[in-house]
């Protein structure tokens, strides 16, 4: 176990005592944004909290495997689940989902949000997003885009797309976000929205071409690509967030004291500034703000989803 830090309002004696790890469950595989985000969050529940935290990856069933893992095991304020904003639209994206998203957990933080990248591939004529529209509003055939998983802020962001531009482009599930970005580096798929952390080091090394990114403004990370309204879709902003979640009878006091560790671990200066070389920012909310966040994010999203008639898949 870690030397603690000097945070008296974080003393949790229990653990101490204990020593018993948190297991914090993450239901992608590793590589992505959200385990990337999930980590983070580890070290500073570890480094804030004195007591070790293990990430198990539980990939599958586009978060329901590792969600069903936390379900099932106890609420004893020691297993945690870290994923992303598509856990609160399971149950809209999916049939059968044997829990309910929202009502079967406990929000204890949101953790960081960030924009998406719209890339392309780099081989195609298209070198912006009024090429695009115009390309795919003429031949629709030729055109796809990944995403890595039903409702995932990918898929919002291409539905709302579609929607926007007045195209019809075929929206193809993957495994992950690896896989969809190869697929658009290899052509095989023409394009992808995705959280700019797993397109970013493609889109230096020329095997993808970034074309804006889905943010009000630029960002650092990649300076010289239009935001979505630049590049003729005014008002289009999307987002994907992470957060930590516990299943139906987590203990508040836990809850909280998590909460506590992540807002002032997320907000440290070289966290902050790793994260924003990333181009994500921190959020710092109490798990009731949190849990209000959530209700508007699904009503919005689902809204979205009727607005195209997106019907559940599986």
């Amino acid at each position: 176990m870690i030397a603690r830090r000097a945070l008296p309002f974080l003393a949790v004696p229990a653990l101490a005592q204990t020593q018993r790890p948190i297991r914090m469950i993450i239901p992608f595989p590793p590589g992505g944004a959200t385990d990337a985000l999930a980590r983070m969050a580890a070290a500073k529940i570890q480094e804030n909290l004195g007591v070790t935290v293990v990430a198990d990856n539980r990939a599958g069933g586009n978060g329901v495997v590792g969600t069903m893992a936390l379900l099932q095991a106890p609420t004893d304020g020691l297993t945690i689940m870290a994923s992303a904003s598509i856990h609160v639209m399971l149950h809209r994206v999916l049939r059968n989902v044997p829990f309910d998203p929202v009502a079967d957990m406990v929000p204890i933080a949101r953790t960081a949000r960030g924009p998406l990248l719209m890339v392309v591939n780099p081989r195609r004529p298209e070198r912006t997003v009024t090429d695009v529209i115009a390309a795919a509003r003429a031949n629709p055939r030729d055109w796809s885009m990944a995403t890595s998983s039903l409702g995932a802020a990918g898929h919002l962001a291409a539905i709302a797309f579609n929607q926007a531009a007045g195209t019809d482009i075929l929206i193809v599930a993957q495994r992950s976000s690896a896989a969809g970005l190869t697929d658009v580096a290899a052509g095989n798929v023409a394009l992808m929205f995705d959280p700019v952390l797993a397109p970013l080091p493609m889109v230096r090394g020329g095997q993808l071409r970034a074309l804006a990114v889905t943010d009000a403004a630029r960002i650092d990370a990649v300076p010289d690509v239009p935001t979505m309204a630049e590049a003729g879709l005014p008002g289009f902003v999307f987002h994907s967030w992470y957060g930590i979640w516990g299943a139906r009878g987590f203990p508040a006091e836990m809850a909280a004291r998590i909460n506590a560790a992540l807002q002032t671990g997320m907000a440290e200066p070289d966290v902050a500034a790793r994260l924003a070389q990333l181009a994500f920012q921190p959020v710092a909310e109490s798990p009731a703000d949190f849990a209000r966040y959530i209700d508007e994010d699904v009503t919005r999203n689902t809204a979205l989803l009727g607005r195209v008639n997106f019907q559940p898949e599986g």
